[in-house]
């Protein structure tokens, strides 16, 4: 081999050998926008995933299993649990609570009764997926269960119509069922729950009815001040019940004084049955048949007919 084509070869080879870290180069800065999509492609594949498991047992580290059996089977509650009320629908457009959640009629009435008519549509308070549709006749009677990502359970009763199957997914908003006055009821309404771990929280502490809006961002449940809560969202209670709760009211000096106002002022429904009359309705609600007379706007001598509703 001759110089020239020594000083050929060498210069060939400088060139292969000096050009593979530019190829190199060139290939890792084609490659960075691919990382960055690839990155981004698994972020959203996470955020799907971890979607799809909310979906198939929401609330998983609140309820240890996903039983269709039992409405409210209460579990053991954590010392606090923070609720996010973001994202909400009102389950009703009605302002009206006509009972309140608490002590009635020698019984815990574990929610609000908010009057709603026969057809009026239902909605879900949250997005979640459906636990139970059943009907309890002398309950609940058509009654729909949602299970919810932000750890609440709903229950919905007394509907005409369920709209809902049990293990479907549904948005906040969109329609479960319709008005009604089945089951253990003296008047079309609707029974609003909202339960923790399958105990009983009032919705007032969460809903306001009156203002069609949730009383902030977040409710955070604690342990410690559940029975006081309770006991002042009782005590606050009126005639259109309890429109809105807030904490700073627990150690309000006003607190309670007006109670037996409004335990006056509240008005509820009898349906009547066959064989009754103003005198024995008057005496099983404690009040005269005057005062039922000029409630209801009817004279003593009425015929009363079986499925008529009585205010008193």
């Amino acid at each position: 081999m001759n110089l020239k084509k020594l000083k050929r070869f060498a210069i060939i080879a400088f060139t292969a050998f000096t050009a593979v870290p530019v190829m190199g180069q060139d290939l890792l800065a084609s490659q960075a926008p691919i990382d960055r999509k690839m990155k981004a492609v698994d972020s959203v594949f996470l955020q799907k995933l971890i979607q799809t498991e909310e979906w198939e047992s929401p609330a998983e580290e609140l309820y240890e299993d996903w039983d269709n059996i039992y409405a409210h089977r209460p579990t053991t509650l954590p010392d606090s649990f923070r609720i996010d009320l973001r994202d909400f629908c009102m389950p009703t457009p009605s302002r009206v609570i006509t009972s309140n959640f608490g002590p009635r009629w020698g019984r815990r009435h574990q929610g609000l009764d908010i009057k709603v008519y026969i057809g009026d549509t239902i909605r879900a308070a949250f997005s979640g997926k459906i636990r139970m549709v059943k009907y309890e006749a002398k309950g609940y009677g058509k009654y729909v269960v949602i299970r919810h990502p932000n750890g609440l359970e709903t229950i919905y009763g007394h509907m005409s119509k369920q709209l809902v199957k049990e293990n479907q997914e549904v948005r906040a908003g969109d329609p479960i069922g319709l008005g009604g006055n089945t089951g253990r009821s003296t008047g079309s309404h609707l029974h609003f729950e909202t339960r923790l771990c399958g105990v009983a929280l009032n919705p007032a502490l969460m809903f306001d009815f009156r203002n069609q809006d949730v009383v902030g961002d977040f409710y955070t449940y604690r342990k410690k001040s559940y029975e006081r809560e309770q006991a002042v969202a009782t005590q606050l209670r009126g005639a259109n019940g309890l429109n809105g709760y807030n904490p700073a009211d627990v150690n309000s000096p006003n607190m309670g004084k007006n109670t037996a106002q409004s335990s006056r002022a509240t008005t509820r429904n009898h349906k009547v049955k066959k064989g009754e009359t103003l005198s024995s309705i008057a005496r099983k609600h404690g009040t005269s048949v005057n005062a039922l007379c000029k409630l209801n706007r009817i004279k003593q001598t009425v015929k009363l007919r079986p499925g008529q509703i009585l205010k008193y």
